[in-house]
């Protein structure tokens, strides 16, 4: 018997994902101050970059957590979740993060990956050949 493959979230990556979202949030906030005539426009700058990385420091070990592993059957992933590997509809890249979409329509995301092409090729290489 082989050993199962674990997809466990990057820390790095998700830090790079908080920058970035800290990066569009704090402009934004800056925009909605001033389409509501606020005179201290710079405070959506710091109010959204507060809330981000507050966001992101509570709840990076719950994240950091989350870990998917591939067996031969399928994918175990946190909070019960298990999608069959011949249940596996489409696989797809968002940001960092891998999409599992089964043939009923659910949907999953193995988070936070330093290379979501591989985590999708490493999927792929361990599904039964398609007729």
């Amino acid at each position: 018997m082989t050993a199962a493959t674990v997809f466990a979230p990057d820390r790095a990556t998700y830090i790079q994902s908080h920058i970035t979202l800290a990066l569009l949030a704090m402009p934004g906030a800056m925009i909605v101050l001033w389409l509501t005539g606020t005179p201290h426009v710079w405070t959506g700058a710091v109010g959204g970059l507060a809330a981000v990385a507050l966001r992101g420091w509570y709840l990076m070990d719950e994240e950091l957590g989350h870990v998917w592993e591939l067996t031969t059957e399928g994918l175990k992933g946190p909070a019960m979740r298990y999608v069959a590997l011949t249940d596996l509809a489409k696989l797809r890249k968002i940001g960092s993060a891998v999409q599992l979409i089964t043939t009923g329509g659910d949907k999953h995301l193995i988070k936070f990956q330093a290379d979501p092409q591989a985590t999708i090729a490493r999927i792929d290489a361990a599904r039964p050949a398609r007729e």
